[in-house]
């Protein structure tokens, strides 16, 4: 009797603990990023918004829920919320450049090109804010992603030390199912967000890169 109830308590903890593990990061998560979420029009200025890539299309172009993301951006850089866009994606193999095509699908839409900043090496939330803050060095930031994404980027991108506000896209929920899908990955991304930074993990560094810096000169002298 007493190694059975042993046996129950034993189960009980490790069961209360992965509940633990899994609903800590989610209140972080929600704790971290209240308030700091915004409508596009109500944004305050920051001085660079940040776009996640999100995928391309077969012919190469930025899938429609990343086409959501770059609009958001887009809008935002011309109401002057931001002063410079840095687009962050995967770039692990030439047959895949995410930061070319959303730095095209911008400069397509009226951005100008010295303007836009690409990070080729944003394979996660994570690493694209370390690199935002590290290689990029920019001094604050609005990152833009989908709605259900957005908590989880800001909530990272302020626990590295990058002052970071969110906009958050609505316009993929069209896609009924993937959005869904996407809405409910957060719980266990919200997870892997925690032990990353946590683990305080070094994704690919290198040298200081000077595109965010020139831009946001650039800014400065035109606005003189």
């Amino acid at each position: 009797m007493v190694r059975g109830r042993r046996r129950w308590w034993a189960a009980g903890g490790v069961l209360a603990l992965g509940v633990a593990a899994i609903v800590a990061p989610n209140v972080w998560v929600a704790r971290s990023a209240s308030g700091q979420v915004h409508a596009v029009e109500d944004a305050p200025h920051r001085s660079v918004a940040i776009v996640l890539g999100a995928g391309l299309t077969a012919q190469g172009r930025p899938t429609p829920f990343l086409e959501g993301r770059l609009d958001i951006a887009r809008r935002l850089y011309e109401q002057g919320s931001v002063d410079a866009i840095l687009v962050s994606g995967d770039n692990r193999t030439h047959a895949y450049d995410e930061p070319t095509a959303m730095r095209d699908h911008l400069v397509e839409a009226g951005v100008p090109t010295e303007q836009v900043v690409m990070d080729f090496a944003g394979r996660d939330t994570y690493d694209t804010c370390v690199r935002a803050k590290r290689i990029f060095e920019a001094p604050d930031a609005i990152i833009v992603s989908q709605s259900y994404h957005v908590p989880r980027a800001v909530a990272v991108c302020n626990a590295i030390g990058l002052d970071t506000i969110g906009v958050g896209d609505d316009s993929a929920r069209r896609f009924a199912g993937p959005y869904r899908a996407g809405e409910q990955r957060e719980y266990l991304a919200n997870v892997k967000a925690a032990v990353d930074v946590l683990s305080r993990r070094d994704p690919v560094l290198g040298e200081v890169e000077p595109g965010i810096t020139d831009a946001l000169a650039r800014a400065r002298s035109d606005a003189t």
